[in-house]
């Protein structure tokens, strides 16, 4: 295992534990309010409630594949989540490919950033 995990005493473990809750918790908020600004139109109306449930898992998984990797530093790993995400968003994304894109891009940045933070904060304490 990677060597910054393989060291953590109890307040990086409590990093470590954190950033991935507030990420989960709040990925979803950050997007569907970015969404939301930038669309003329409610999401409600712009896309079906099975696309958003599909969405909303997809988003979980991939905000867990993207932390995880940043912690392990396995950057290259990173090209799996947005393959498997266009394999499965394959449908969706020819109807819609705008929307789905920055709400992909939102994820992937916002995952990151609470990547390189968490990163930062398990150095440090």
């Amino acid at each position: 295992m990677h060597q910054v995990i393989e060291d953590l005493d109890l307040a990086g473990f409590a990093v470590l534990v954190g950033g991935y809750l507030a990420l989960i918790g709040t990925s979803g908020l950050l997007v569907n309010g970015i969404l939301s600004r930038i669309s003329k139109e409610p999401i409600s109306q712009r896309v079906s409630k099975e696309a958003r449930d599909t969405g909303f898992v997809v988003g979980k998984c991939e905000n867990l594949l993207i932390l995880t990797f940043m912690l392990l530093d396995a950057y290259t790993a990173l090209a799996l989540v947005f393959a498997a995400k266009a394999i499965v968003r394959r449908e969706d994304m020819s109807k819609n490919s705008l929307f789905f894109l920055a709400g992909t891009m939102i994820n992937v940045t916002y995952s990151i950033m609470i990547g390189l933070a968490m990163k930062t904060l398990i150095e440090i304490v």
